[in-house]
This record gives C-alpha cells, sequence and structure tokens, in this order.
C-alpha cells in the first residue's frame, strides 16, 4: 500500500508542476526560451495524443513515464526561482480551490493536433 501511496503522491505532485508551468508560461517575466519549453510541456502533459501510443506494450507507457517528468524538470529549471515561487503559489491556490482543470487548454491542444494530423495527411498524399 505504501508504494501506492508514494505513485499517487507523485502523481499529485506532477500534476502541480504541470500547472506551475502553466502559470510560468503566461508570466511577462519568464524568458522566451522558458515559455516555449514550458508550453512545450504542458501541451505535451494535456495532450491526448502520445509520441509513443500507449497501445504498444511496455514502451507505450514510458513517454509518460520518462518523457513527461524529466521535460518538467528541465523546464522548471529554466524559469526564474523567484517566479517559480509565486507559480507553484498560484497552483497551489488553485489545487485548494479544485480549479486545476482547463478545458479550454484542452481543446486548443486538440485542435492543434487536428491540423497537425490534416497536414501530415495533405503531405503524404499529395507530395510535392
Amino acid at each position: 500500500m505504501e508504494f501506492i501511496d508514494r505513485w499517487k503522491e507523485g502523481a499529485r505532485e506532477l500534476r502541480k508542476d504541470i500547472y506551475t508551468l502553466y502559470y510560468a508560461y503566461k508570466d511577462p517575466r519568464v524568458p522566451w526560451y522558458a515559455k516555449v519549453l514550458a508550453a512545450g510541456v504542458v501541451a505535451y502533459a494535456a495532450s491526448p495524443i502520445d509520441l509513443i501510443p500507449d497501445f504498444i506494450p511496455v514502451i507505450g507507457y514510458l513517454d509518460d513515464l520518462v518523457i513527461v517528468p524529466v521535460g518538467i524538470v528541465i523546464a522548471l529549471k529554466t524559469v526564474p526561482k523567484h517566479v517559480l515561487e509565486e507559480c507553484r503559489a498560484k497552483a497551489e491556490a488553485a489545487n485548494a480551490q479544485g480549479k486545476l482543470r482547463n478545458w479550454y487548454s484542452a481543446f486548443i491542444i486538440i485542435v492543434i493536433w487536428f491540423f497537425v494530423v490534416i497536414f501530415i495527411a495533405r503531405a503524404l498524399i499529395h507530395p510535392a
């Protein structure tokens, strides 16, 4: 049971870190390269489409267990410390209020993936 509790707590921390990066992305004091990295990590974590599909045994979940946490760690290191502390406080407050759901962002990510798939399909069907 202790093992499962540690996994659940780790998942909660990852979720808070993702929202911390979401708030960091929106902060004007964050450098552009940190914003790009934060936006990429948040988009990948929130995206319903994985780099490696989950139906592939073992490897399918590897991206969720490795890529997302490593991306979060790297992105958090690029955000200035004083801004990161404020963003963590915002994420904690949103978590306490139960507001850690952003359907608007999820919709935007799905639309972006939709257009990427259309672009790739058109490139394959009608090569230049």
